[in-house]
């Protein structure tokens, strides 16, 4: 029998706030908590985020897409771990405002955040552009896969990254057969820095001129005639592609920073062909 006027330990008030039940205890700050092995870590954070993103378009103004995002920061070596869910936080924060100007704001606003002396911010999205067929001059949208990626140290720094996809005739190939030759789809990875704004639109038009011939998503008969007799008379290696680009993004002042790679997805080999160019023009 329970003694009058005693109350049960589990029951025994708060003096500042209600009863204190199991669930009602302070939880651990783990991540917070001190890490013993003096291992900083350069990136943690999150990945493959899917959400919507505004993107500057040439001829409409502005473009909505769906970008996958990565965020991370630095972790010095005494703490255990980065709190993971203040990166979403700060994502949502942002909700359809997310495009280029607002990545410095959260590059910014992730450092003081999360403690960190270095934030990264990876957008990566599909980009689309109403191209014409050469001859019928049938319309139809394009694809890109382009990327924002940006970084904070001590100041701002952005790369602009764009995937073209293009067709290439071997030249060796033409050289050699009697009847052709063999082509194969290529994509050329293009990044750059540049000191003025740079349209996505210029850039692609740019590295579209470096293969045999551009991709199109629709192509009438007259059409692929062209296409196909324009790579035939214009054959390219992959080294061919990468030469051309670099003279092209060499010439414009505007770029100050571009590296570029081509790969060419072979149709009578059982592999890729490859080739990279590095330039720093500061």
């Amino acid at each position: 029998m329970k003694s009058k006027g005693t109350t049960p330990p589990s029951r025994v008030p708060n003096p500042s706030g209600p009863p204190l039940g199991p669930e009602s205890r302070p939880l651990s700050d783990v991540q917070k908590s001190r890490d013993t092995r003096r291992v900083p870590i350069n990136k943690v954070g999150v990945k493959d985020i899917s959400y919507p993103i505004v993107v500057m378009d040439k001829l409409k103004k502005v473009q909505h897409t769906v970008a996958r995002v990565n965020m991370y920061v630095d972790l010095p070596h005494q703490f255990k771990g980065t709190h993971m869910s203040r990166f979403v936080e700060i994502l949502n924060s942002y909700r359809e405002q997310i495009a280029l100007d607002k990545m410095e704001i959260m590059l910014e606003e992730m450092k003081l955040k999360l403690g960190a002396s270095s934030a990264h911010l990876e957008i990566e999205f599909p980009y689309f552009i109403e191209k014409r067929a050469p001859v019928s001059g049938a319309r139809s949208l394009m694809e890109y896969t382009c990327a924002f990626r940006a970084s904070m140290n001590d100041v701002f720094d952005f790369l602009l990254e764009v995937r073209v996809p293009l067709t290439s005739l071997c030249p060796c190939s033409k050289e050699l057969s009697r009847y052709g030759a063999h082509n194969q789809r290529s994509v050329m990875t293009v990044q750059v820095r540049y000191r003025q704004f740079l349209w996505i639109e210029d850039l692609i038009a740019l590295i579209e001129t470096c293969g045999s011939s551009p991709v199109y998503s629709l192509l009438k008969r007259q059409d692929e005639k062209f296409v196909t007799e324009q790579a035939f008379e214009n054959p390219r290696f992959v080294e061919d592609m990468v030469r051309e680009a670099t003279l092209r993004l060499t010439a414009d002042e505007n770029i100050s920073w571009f590296s570029v790679e081509a790969e060419n997805f072979e149709s009578i080999h059982n592999h890729s062909a490859y080739a990279a160019v590095e330039r720093d023009k500061r």
